[in-house]
């Protein structure tokens, strides 16, 4: 069966201005939701652009020269951005992820790094400031980032096959300069970094082996390695089950060469099941959003460029915030609508997907990836 693309309607306007509540009073940093998960991660897509057309996420089809991405006009300044996650950490958020699009294609990205390093969470501490990137700007960035005040990146890295990779990218970019932007981070500090490969069946699955033994023959159990099944993110990658290659095929193929004994999750709600080489050698991920949904113990939020707030990677609609900011709100103001917004939410797309229950009411259409960031 040939591989189809699918449109999207334009989900960005679809967006409720949220409720201010009559009386107001400060976070206490312990806010919940329904499923009594808490506010602990906040992604900032700052840029809908990228300079990729990966087809799980920006096919060439629908992003073509003639797609219409926001008006810089649109997207929220730095000072607003920063407010707004000065705000979240306010309810209890100690981590800030900086995702896209592609972060690094934002003009400066680096002054609104310096001011997001100056918050605090609710106990003192520094944030865990990190961001997403596909590396191709990172040589020329990485230090610049760890100067402002960044603690780490994950890089985006497909297949080592430079063929496979040039494909799946589509814009012909080769693998070689996104491991010089990977080697710069490390020079820089910006560590430890992740990398994160989307494992597509029948399109770069054959290369889970070769990737592995790549880093940990050359990093040293510096870099993790993690794998993340093919999503079903937005409505225009032609997303089928048969193209889902499970977590637990990719362990077995790395178990029989190189082998893996489990490890403890780092923190709460982390989204990577993390094993350990036998010999020491370093560490592997693996998330399983399609196969083994962790919705229950999910704590992110995220914040689009135009200041939309998404509760779920999968949601058909958000809350714009931005119309709070411009519109005159105090910060007090806005903290309490995030309150309401976080109370109410019950959102487990990938767990009701799971048990063959409707994730989405039916005509709804997802919001992509590119728009509030993997």
């Amino acid at each position: 069966m040939a591989e189809r693309t699918i449109p999207i309607a334009d989900m960005r306007h679809v967006a409720e201005v949220p409720q201010v509540p009559e009386r107001t009073a400060p976070p206490s940093g312990l806010l919940a939701d329904r499923l009594g998960r808490p506010l602990r991660d906040l992604r900032i897509s700052v840029t809908d652009r990228c300079n990729f057309r990966c087809s799980y996420c920006m096919p060439k089809e629908v992003f073509d020269g003639s797609y219409q991405f926001l008006p810089h006009a649109s997207l929220l300044t730095f000072e607003e951005l920063a407010r707004l996650a000065r705000v979240f950490v306010a309810h209890g958020v100690q981590k800030i992820r900086l995702t896209g699009g592609e972060p690094l294609l934002r003009k400066h990205v680096e002054r609104l790094v310096e001011m997001l390093a100056e918050l605090r969470t609710v106990d003192g501490r520094a944030l865990d400031l990190t961001l997403t990137t596909n590396a191709t700007l990172l040589a020329k960035k990485a230090r610049a980032l760890k100067d402002a005040g960044l603690q780490r990146v994950t890089v985006s890295l497909d297949a080592l096959d430079d063929a496979v990779f040039r494909r799946m990218n589509d814009v012909d970019f080769p693998v070689a300069e996104v491991l010089a932007g990977l080697d710069a981070a490390i020079d820089a500090g910006l560590g430890p970094i992740k990398v994160n490969m989307v494992v597509k069946r029948g399109t770069n699955d054959h290369e889970i082996v070769p990737m592995a033994r790549h880093f940990r023959e050359h990093y040293g159990g510096g870099v993790v390695l993690r794998f993340i099944e093919f999503m079903d993110v937005g409505n225009s990658n032609g997303w089928r089950m048969d193209h889902v290659l499970p977590s637990a095929q990719v362990l077995e193929r790395l178990d029989a060469v190189f082998p893996l004994e489990p490890l403890e999750p780092t923190a709460p709600g982390e989204t990577a099941e993390r094993w350990r080489y036998r010999d020491g050698r370093g560490e592997i991920g693996l998330i399983s959003s399609v196969t083994q949904a962790f919705c229950r113990d999910c704590n992110r939020a995220r914040l689009s460029t135009e200041g939309k707030l998404y509760l779920c990677l999968f949601a058909s609609r958000g809350h714009d915030l931005r119309a709070l900011l411009r519109g005159g709100a105090s910060d007090e103001q806005i903290a309490g609508a995030i309150g309401l917004i976080w109370a109410d939410r019950d959102d487990r797309y990938s767990e009701l997907r799971g048990s063959g229950q409707a994730p989405v009411a039916s005509g709804e259409r997802k919001v992509e990836m590119h728009y509030i960031g993997g």
